[in-house]
């Protein structure tokens, strides 16, 4: 768990006014975090801690407003309207549940957790655009075309708060697992029923190597503190993308949650969201995905609210601990075109293997990229881009050149055999086999293949 907060220079905006007060709260901060390391500290002295943050927060965020009004800043209501958001939402949430709970080391965790990830997020967006020194008019910025916009935007954004050079690999990111992920969603409605749906995807080592260092985060573990100073990072991230595509006074979060990697990837059975891209920033990957509101399901994850925030984030990460504990099972990867047999195939399998899927080539490259599979069944007969293809692909990567690959196929004629022979693959596969003898080919691939 991170002892401090890790000032950094680019906090500063340039008003001393509110540089200053930016640097005592992370002062507070800083003196609760090291408090709570201490158990025989009182409640006393958190309950002032307490009370003490939210008096410099409400100076600060008074001085904020004079010095915006004072240069005639044209972002002012906006930013007002986070303040506001902050001072009379979220912090009484926080204060009510530490009194519930009797002021509980779980209670000032996330207190703490809340108020850094808040702090952090806020001070990288809204405050360094009052000076322009981060997006205070977007407008400029954009692209005509919006794929392009929010693409760019992202970029901007991933650059100007966490100084990462990222690059986009994929602009129509179809849901492939990559490294160890945190799956975050957050649901928008407005006055007119009408809802949107965001789901930010993490590779761990990136909220590790970014928000982990701001905390001074020394596990290579996702600790509950950066689990929660991440939510509300994230959150103040989506504020600054969502200003360019919807109307700010029409639209607030009505629900979050943190979803497996299962319930994640339901949403791209079929489903074409409005944006899906994936970056890699060089600290880890990272992949947006915004949907529309028909895609919406029932089967979203528990969604967290102030009181039960601790717990969910706190089994979230259990679970995605037993997950990796298990997880050392053997990686198929399935490329079919027909979602009918990827379906089947991954019922039948997926007991004893970890399942990734894909629909095409490009699909299958791209996945096999972000999380090497131990083996893959490839459909021999897909459209536009074949078995053979796909393996001449494959083998043509030096680095993906050894992964077995096994053949599906629904030719039995002596011909389409030898075809499929000559390939060289690890071996073949016919789809008309019994469920129960696929399952032990497959069974006896990885058997032999310990052995050896």
């Amino acid at each position: 768990m991170g002892k401090q907060l890790v000032w950094q220079d680019r906090f500063n905006i340039g008003v001393d006014v509110i540089d200053k007060e930016h640097r005592k709260l992370f002062s507070i901060l800083n003196r609760l975090l090291t408090n709570k390391q201490q158990d025989e500290r009182s409640k006393w002295i958190y309950q002032e801690g307490v009370k003490y943050f939210k008096e410099h927060a409400m100076k600060h965020f008074a001085e904020e407003e004079v010095y915006m009004a004072s240069i005639s800043y044209a972002g002012f209501e906006t930013h007002r309207r986070v303040h506001d958001n902050f001072r009379k939402k979220t912090l009484p949430a926080l204060e009510k549940e530490l009194n519930q709970a009797d002021y509980s080391e779980e209670a000032v965790n996330h207190f703490l957790g809340v108020c850094a990830g808040w702090l952090i997020g806020h001070t990288l967006t809204e405050d360094r655009a009052i000076t322009g020194r981060g997006i205070s008019r977007w407008g400029k910025l954009m692209p005509e075309e919006e794929q392009s916009a929010m693409k760019e935007t992202i970029l901007y954004l991933l650059d100007d708060m966490f100084e990462l050079k990222a690059r986009v690999i994929s602009e129509c990111y179809g849901g492939e697992k990559f490294g160890k992920g945190i799956y975050y969603r957050l649901v928008y409605g407005g006055k007119d029923d009408k809802k949107w749906e965001i789901i930010l995807i993490f590779e761990e080592k990136l909220l590790l190597n970014t928000i982990g260092s701001m905390i001074d985060n020394q596990s290579e573990e996702i600790s509950v503190m950066v689990m929660n100073a991440s939510r509300y990072t994230a959150r103040q991230f989506l504020e600054r993308i969502r200003e360019q595509f919807v109307n700010l006074d029409e639209y607030e979060v009505k629900e979050e949650n943190l979803l497996s990697y299962e319930q994640f990837q339901k949403k791209f059975e079929g489903n074409h969201p409005q944006y899906s891209l994936l970056f890699d920033t060089g600290a880890g990957y990272f992949a947006f995905c915004a949907i529309a509101p028909h895609l919406l399901s029932n089967e979203d994850g528990t969604s967290i609210k102030a009181e039960n925030a601790m717990t969910e984030v706190k089994n979230y990460l259990k679970r995605n601990q037993a997950s990796k504990n298990q997880g050392q099972k053997q990686k198929i990867l399935l490329v079919d075109d027909s979602e009918l047999m990827r379906h089947a195939m991954k019922e039948l399998l997926q007991k004893d293997y970890e399942i990734s899927m894909a629909d095409s080539g490009l699909s299958a490259i791209r996945s096999i990229t972000l999380d090497r599979p131990d083996l893959i069944l490839l459909d021999y007969e897909m459209p536009v881009c074949d078995g053979r293809q796909v393996l001449g692909m494959i083998r043509s990567e030096k680095e993906f050149e050894n992964i077995p690959v096994i053949f599906l196929t629904s030719r039995m004629d002596k011909e389409s055999v030898q075809k499929v022979i000559s390939l060289k693959p690890s071996g073949y596969l016919l789809k008309t086999m019994a469920p129960d003898k696929i399952k032990k080919e497959v069974d006896d691939y990885f058997r032999k293949k310990n052995r050896s």
